[in-house]
C-alpha cells in the first residue's frame, strides 16, 4: 500500500502480514481523491476517518495537508499500527483513537467537512451508517459522507445520496449533508 499523492506521495506503508484489515486499493484511492480534489480545497478540510483499519485514508488526507484528521479504529493492534505510522510520518494533524466508530460518533461534539467510513463489507448494520451520521449532525453544511462498501450494498434510496463510484470490487457511495426536519 502506498500514499498516492501529496507531500508523502509514493511513501509505502506496510502493515504486518497478520493484519485483518482490508485496505482500500491504491487504484480506488487515487480515483476517489481525484473526485475530492475537484470539489474541495484539502488545506481547509477537517476529516473523520471511521473504521480506519490500516489508516490508509487518514494518511492520504494528511499528505494533502488537511488541517485536521481524526482516525477511529476499534482493533487494538490496528490502532497501535496507525498511531506508530502517524509518529513515523510526523503527521501532527492526525489524531488516532481506539474506539467503536458508532460510539465515537455518538459522543462527538465536532463537525467535519468529510466523514469517510470503511466498515467491514459484511457488517450487518452497514446500511444504517448514512442515517446514523446525519442523525448525529457531525457534517458541516456542505460536507460529504463517503461510505466504502462491496457490491451487495446499495445506498441509492438513502436521503442525501449523491452518487456511487465503482472501482473493481470497491464502491464509494457519496452523500451530501442535508438538513434534518
Amino acid at each position: 500500500m502506498r500514499i498516492v499523492s501529496g507531500i508523502l506521495k509514493g511513501r509505502r506503508i506496510t502493515p504486518p502480514k497478520n493484519f485483518k484489515a482490508r485496505p482500500t486499493t491504491d487504484f480506488a484511492k487515487e480515483n476517489l481523491f481525484n473526485i475530492l480534489s475537484n470539489n474541495f480545497d484539502f488545506t481547509e478540510l477537517s476529516v473523520l476517518d471511521l473504521f480506519s483499519g490500516t489508516g490508509s485514508i487518514s494518511y492520504e488526507f494528511a499528505s494533502r495537508e488537511c488541517t485536521k484528521v481524526i482516525s477511529v479504529e476499534s482493533n487494538f493492534k490496528h490502532q497501535a499500527f496507525i498511531r506508530n505510522t502517524i509518529k513515523e510520518l510526523d503527521l501532527a494533524q492526525v489524531k488516532s483513537y481506539k474506539s467503536d466508530s458508532f460510539r465515537y460518533v455518538k459522543s462527538c461534539r465536532e463537525k467535519f467537512d468529510i466523514v469517510f467510513a470503511d466498515p467491514p463489507y459484511e457488517l450487518k448494520t452497514i446500511e444504517t451508517i448514512p442515517d446514523f451520521i446525519f442523525e448525529h449532525n457531525i457534517l458541516k453544511e456542505k460536507g460529504w459522507l463517503i461510505v466504502e462498501h462491496g457490491d451487495k450494498t446499495n445506498f441509492g434510496k438513502h436521503k442525501g445520496f449523491k452518487e456511487i463510484r465503482k472501482y473493481g470490487g470497491v464502491n464509494f457511495s457519496i452523500f451530501e449533508n442535508y438538513k434534518i426536519d
